[in-house]
């Protein structure tokens, strides 16, 4: 390629030719892109002889681009200025079959009006008079078309075009928060400014700017702004004149009521602001989420922070609602194909229109969809999936073919005013958008079509005349998906109040266990719609814990009556601002023949979101009952620092005879295991009476000053009556540990699965799960590579952490029956374990010679998670002994994969648990 220009033409040259031309298009395109190759100095396409990369009258389906330089542009040519708009959206037809070029050209003989086309960024538009071409700036650009097209590229992407516009929006909103506005009054105005805002931006509304000039003009008289503005809106609505213009008839859901709100002059004056941002770059998988920031102020905080992408969302929409699709599709192609090779042009037409019917029949719903994105991006799915069609129609003659999808075949469930509002917006702005980036000019009429889109509901639960709670009928759709909301059972009656959450639990009754997390009861209602044939699949979002016990129970359920297709197991979202980990799950009435799992083809999938054996089968067993317990819950705050604790402890005895040790104790927390002890005390009155507990001064005293503010009024009646004990005591472990001179403990959640000795006057807290033994042969079988495996696959997670949990990850746990010798050996294992890691842990503070051994900054770090971060091979050696011990005294090869480990610890226990009922029924 030329890289330096070489002009054989001026800029004055080619002003004088070509200014005052008489030819049209056809008769002088070429010569004068010719020429213009001259201006610049670039080569002609004939110079240049590459006709598949550089050409005049590339071919296309349907058409053909004037000219096509490969990764620079595709031009198209008119005679007129006023017939650009039409030759860009020829080009925006054309760009998928020319490689999307960085740049759409479209130009007549007095003006060249270029617009940007790199993927993930802002489109901007530049035009380049012909009396201008002179200019350096201008002669610049031309040269950078042919040159240089990066140089075109903007600097933002459409998500950063939304985030500011919706901070502009932020600011009025606050202003007018302070004013005592409505809310939902606000939301629906605002919403109906950001529609204004984008329909002048894209030509949908007149272009002289009149909606520009309106608040330009009476921003600081609101009385007066708002006159005009009802006159506007009733036109849009109306479809009427405004004054020397005709508007186009908008109609609607959004322009069905007028309800102005009189906003203050410096919310007018951040509006004015507004008006000069890129409306048209809006991304409308973002814009609902980020400017329902800027509305609920609940949310604001938000704002900036990351949101859901699109692709993540397609993770659900892909599976579920396009694979069906695009398999049909493929049929109907292959269907059309042979027709074609048989010459019956018009059956195999048929063929195509009898699937672009099949699409506009698709119904998609989302029962929870917030401020839309989920509901676009299916939207936009099933457009592109329909351009395609149209597209193959016209490379077999058919041009005619405009996009019949709609907004009328989606529909949303949301309770939230502000989000409704916004998921209306957004969709509406996708759809048109789509149209006019895609080469479809939008002509409906009205523009806006009058149907609801989203119902204000609460999805979950209602209510009949007479106030009794019933549960709610969801449209009928073929497709469900969205991202319902996270709640756990511990926070429903914080945050939705007792008479809801007594309600909910009474409509669902034993559909559902009361301990479920919140989004369960969304996964239980699709998989009733799907049951009862009023939906074919459906893909959800949940938390991670769903794979956990009492969560699980709907996805039991969905396999009862149907199964489970698609599942991603673990996958990191965002949600309202946060990193979280999640779960997808994609389900039907079974007809799926394939299924995948973490994006694997596998055989079937499990109700934990597993593949292979099937933990879930696994039984708790007796053997283990009253071994494993949570630590106790304070709930309250009674830890308190070492000096605390000493000042107690140096007390004489108590009017009792007794010393304050009996109740100030040490307390290991999950952070004290895995990191540097705090060296933190707590004071534990057990399940002392108040009688009793009062004799110990000091520490009853804390309680009493500190503590009983915190539970005088809790709701559940014991911690509010026995305040100057734990909220959760743990009586039966405090029993099972009587006697014990020390007891196992693991955190609860931790990146590796540790376990550790403590001493008996140590209360671990509720972050740890204890086990109620001194055995050296328990501790090493629990930290054995056996144990973890099956821990790993039983328990749940909180974030990326795996979470342990006594009833499924220990009670179901088939320990080895050892002969004495195999006991032995792993109780030598795991003392030479634990010895090796005492030793590291707690290095010698100076050598024989008086010098440190470890630094102090060293010294600090030394604990297990680094530990295991690091696995020195000394630990990996300790650990390969201990698994050859336990693996021995189960009679396995020490070499077998997690794998087949899990598969014989399943049989292993399935093996004793019919053995324990087969003494039930002897007894």
């Amino acid at each position: 390629m030329t890289t330096t220009p070489n002009p054989t033409l001026t800029p004055q040259d080619f002003i004088d030719k070509w200014r005052k031309t008489r030819f049209g298009e056809r008769q002088a395109a070429q010569e004068w892109f010719t020429d213009l190759c001259r201006l610049v100095g670039h080569p002609t396409p004939a110079e240049r002889n590459d006709p598949e990369n550089y050409t005049f009258e590339k071919s296309v389906p349907g058409g053909a681009a004037d000219a096509y330089l490969a990764n620079h542009f595709a031009w198209e040519f008119k005679g007129r200025a006023f017939q650009l708009p039409g030759a860009f959206n020829q080009l925006l037809r054309y760009q998928v079959y020319l490689r999307t070029p960085p740049l759409l050209i479209a130009s007549s003989f007095q003006l060249i009006r270029v617009q940007t086309n790199f993927p993930g960024k802002e489109t901007v538009v530049h035009e380049i008079p012909i009396g201008e071409f002179w200019m350096q700036e201008q002669l610049q650009k031309l040269r950078n078309i042919f040159f240089a097209p990066q140089e075109f590229e903007p600097d933002r992407t459409p998500e950063a075009v939304t985030e500011e516009t919706a901070q502009l929006f932020k600011a009025v909103v606050e202003e007018m928060e302070r004013h005592d506005v409505a809310s939902e009054d606000l939301a629906k105005f605002l919403n109906q400014i950001v529609f204004c805002l984008y329909a002048e931006d894209t030509d949908l509304l007149p272009a002289n700017k009149f909606f520009e000039e309106i608040i330009a003009t009476h921003w600081g008289n609101p009385r007066h702004f708002n006159i005009f503005i009802q006159d506007l809106f009733e036109a849009m609505r109306d479809g009427t004149r405004f004054g020397a213009q005709f508007i186009r008839h908008f109609n609607g859901d959004l322009f069905s009521s007028v309800k102005l709100v009189e906003l203050s002059e410096p919310a007018l004056l951040n509006l004015r602001t507004a008006v000069g941002k890129s409306w048209r770059n809006i991304e409308p998988s973002v814009f609902g989420t980020l400017f329902e920031g800027a509305l609920d102020a609940s949310k604001r905080s938000q704002l900036g922070a990351h949101y859901t992408s699109a692709d993540d969302i397609m993770a659900v929409i892909e599976p579920v609602i396009m694979k069906p699709l695009r398999q049909e599709w493929q049929a109907a192609k292959a269907q059309a194909d042979a027709l074609l090779s048989q010459d019956n042009r018009a059956a195999a037409l048929d063929a195509l229109g009898e699937f672009r019917d099949r699409l506009t029949s698709v119904t998609v719903l989302d029962p929870a969809c917030g401020s839309g994105n989920f509901l676009y991006i299916a939207l936009r799915a099933l457009l592109d999936l329909e351009k395609e069609v149209i597209d193959y129609a016209a490379e077999h003659g058919r041009h005619d073919w405009t996009p019949r999808v709609s907004p009328a075949q989606i529909r949303g469930l949301e309770i939230d005013h502000y989000a409704a509002e916004l998921a209306r917006n957004a969709i509406w702005i996708g759809y048109i958008q789509w149209h006019q980036t895609n080469g479809f000019g939008y002509t409906h009429d009205p523009v806006l079509m009058p149907i609801e889109i989203i119902q204000r509901m609460d999805a979950i639960l209602n209510y009949d005349d007479d106030g009794n709670p019933l549960e709610p009928d969801w449209p009928d759709a073929e497709f469900i998906v969205g991202n319902p909301p996270f709640l756990g059972y511990s926070g429903m009656r914080a945050n939705l109040g007792n008479d809801y959450t007594d309600a909910l639990f009474g409509v669902y009754g034993d559909r559902l266990p009361n301990a479920s997390d919140l989004c369960c009861y969304w996964l239980e209602k699709a998989r009733a719609q799907i049951a009862a044939g009023k939906t074919k699949r459906a893909g959800l979002l949940a938390t991670q814990g769903i794979r956990g016990r009492d969560s699980r129970a709907v996805l039991q359920r969905i396999k009862e009556t149907g199964d489970i297709f698609m599942a991603v197991s673990d996958k990191e979202w965002v949600l309202d601002g946060a990193n979280v980990r999640i779960s997808i799950i994609g389900f039907d009435d079974g007809s799926e023949t394939e299924r995948t799992l973490d994006g694997e083809v596998v055989s079937g999938i499990n109700a934990n979101l597993t593949t292979g054996a099937d933990a879930t089968s696994a039984q708790i067993l007796r053997e283990n009952a009253g071994l494993s317990f949570e630590g106790p819950s304070p709930k309250g705050s009674f830890d308190i620092p070492a000096d605390t604790a000493r000042l107690m402890l140096d007390q004489p005895l108590n009017v009792n005879g007794k010393p304050n040790s009996d109740v100030v104790r040490r307390v290991m927390s999950a952070r004290d295991i895995t990191q540097i002890p705090r060296g933190i005390y707590t004071i534990d009155f057990g399940v002392m009476e108040f009688e009793d507990a009062c004799q110990y001064e000091m520490p009853f005293k804390h309680a009493e000053d500190v503590v009983k503010p915190q539970r005088i009024n809790n709701r559940i009646k014991r911690r509010a009556t026995y305040w100057w004990q734990y909220g959760a005591p743990a009586t039966q472990m405090r029993q099972a540990l009587q006697g014990l001179p020390r007891y196992i403990a693991t955190p609860r959640v931790s990146k590796h699965r540790l376990f550790v000795w403590v001493d008996a006057e140590i209360m671990c807290n509720d972050s740890t799960d204890v086990f109620a033994s001194s055995d050296d042969y328990f501790f090493g079988v629990l930290h054995s590579r056996y144990h973890r495996v099956w821990a790993l696959e039983l328990g749940t997670q909180l974030a990326s952490r795996p979470r342990y949990t006594p009833t499924t990850c220990f009670e179901t746990f088939p320990f080895p029956h050892p002969d004495d010798a195999q006991r032995a050996a792993i109780a030598a294992a795991a003392q030479n374990l634990d010895r090796l890691r005492s030793n590291w842990l707690n290095p010698a503070e100076t050598d024989l010679l008086g010098n440190p051994v470890v630094a102090e900054t060293e010294r600090r770090s030394r604990t297990l998670t680094n530990l295991y971060n690091a696995n020195p091979v000394w630990l990996q050696n300790a650990h390969a002994a201990l698994d050859a011990a336990v693996a021995h005294a189960y009679g396995w090869r020490p070499d077998l994969s997690d794998r087949h480990i899990l598969a014989n610890l399943l049989a292993l226990n399935a093996h004793r648990h019919a053995q324990e009922q087969a003494q039930d029924a002897a007894v």
